[in-house]
């Protein structure tokens, strides 16, 4: 069995939330759309962009440009290395939430 705490399993490139969001949604929807995104995680432009470009730097998702008409448009879709990263994260998730059930006797609030 490891020493290591179950927070150590959890991966700094997927864990912030953002990039978090953006790969469960790609994850659910396949492929999704930029403005989708920014829309549904309340992000402006430039710092979805960047967040997108730090995950598709790591190979975790496909990026795809081209055109709908004749507007630019972005998609977004997780890669096979993305699913196995975010899989890893649920689980290290999964394993942080019954270490602290497991630890934590029930909260009771402060009376003063």
């Amino acid at each position: 069995m490891s020493d290591q705490h179950p927070a150590a399993g959890l991966d700094e490139t997927v864990h912030q939330r953002h990039r978090l969001g953006i790969l469960t949604i790609a994850a659910e929807a396949g492929q999704v759309d930029f403005g989708y995104l920014r829309r549904t995680l309340d992000m402006t432009a430039g710092n979805l962009s960047r967040h997108v470009t730090i995950l598709d730097e790591a190979g975790l998702i496909d990026v795809e440009k081209g055109y709908e008409g004749k507007r630019p448009r972005t998609w977004i879709s997780i890669s096979p290395a993305g699913r196995k990263a975010l899989a890893a994260e649920l689980a290290a998730l999964r394993a942080l939430v019954a270490a602290v059930e497991g630890a934590v006797p029930a909260i009771r609030p402060r009376t003063t």
